[in-house]
């Protein structure tokens, strides 16, 4: 089975086209729904093993694509993860047969089902924290944040005293960095050989540092008219690994302009003496993990 999002933004003819020849290859295609565009990265491998099935997810924040992965920079996980894998089904019956999961999502945050609530419910959170003088900590990395809803939320939990820090490479309608409204919010915006892409959100969490990867930037047509996933990252070494190449970004001391209410938004200049491009650093971290 195959779900083709024929609404793809200048991949139209082109998807027409391949979901032409699937179907003569007798593979399974549904077309698009009206008023809402799929926007999810996601696959679902059935492997039959001595009789049983195994399931395997791949899940994305960005396409396959053979002109924009010579040039974009995306996360995926390939996993076998029966919690990830069982509600990732669900979602593709969904897709399949259009009717609605008999049971909620705990583990994936799907839009048009439990995206909007559960960021909301992550943010009030570390917004509560804040107020009981307990570390509380918001990292977002998104291409766009532009929905007025979150924007609200994100300045409430600063001024409550969540530490909030942003890596937004496109439209940011987030002031940050204002006295009396978001002191406690950093902005940056990282352009650099290649296209920052990949969608982020950390949420410290007492702790447990809830990190998920996502299809969704945090804009009113992603939040409300369209299907996505966010996708948790449980294994403790991938967390680690993410939140390292995070770190480089945070420190981009080369390649990374501060977002501030002047908007102005000059090359970031820090105290550090060394120089850190963190796409640079992020290739030589890689290499050293082989």
């Amino acid at each position: 089975f195959i779900f083709n999002e024929v609404k793809a933004r200048f991949d139209e003819a082109a998807n027409l086209s391949w979901g032409e020849e699937m179907e003569k290859k007798g593979i399974k295609v549904r077309y698009s729904f009206p008023g809402l565009k799929v926007h999810a990265k996601a696959a679902l491998v059935h492997k039959k093993i001595e009789g049983d099935t195994k399931l395997y997810s791949y899940l994305s924040t960005g396409n396959f694509h053979e002109q924009t992965v010579k040039s974009y920079i995306d996360y995926g996980l390939f996993t076998c993860d029966e919690r990830i894998c069982n509600e990732l089904n669900r979602f593709f019956n969904f897709l399949e047969n259009t009717k609605l999961p008999n049971i909620p999502f705990k583990h994936l945050l799907v839009g048009q089902f439990n995206l909007n609530d559960a960021l909301k419910e992550m943010i009030e959170f570390e917004k509560q924290n804040a107020l009981q003088n307990k570390p509380a900590k918001i990292i977002l990395k998104l291409n766009n944040l532009q929905d007025k809803e979150m924007i609200e939320l994100l300045y409430d939990a600063a001024q409550a005293g969540v530490k909030i820090k942003l890596l937004v490479r496109g439209i940011c309608s987030l002031v940050s960095g204002k006295k009396d409204l978001s002191e406690n919010i950093e902005g940056l915006s990282i352009v650099d050989r290649y296209l920052e892409h990949s969608r982020l959100y950390y949420f410290y969490h007492d702790g447990e540092e809830n990190i998920f990867l996502s299809s969704a930037d945090w804009m009113e047509r992603n939040l409300h008219f369209r299907i996505e996933i966010a996708f948790p990252v449980y294994d403790p070494i991938l967390k680690k690994q993410i939140m390292d190449i995070v770190n480089f970004q945070l420190l981009d001391n080369v390649k990374s302009r501060s977002i501030d209410y002047n908007r102005i938004n000059e090359y970031r200049i820090t105290e550090s003496k060394r120089k850190v491009q963190s796409q640079l650093e992020t290739y030589k971290y890689y290499k050293e993990l082989q």
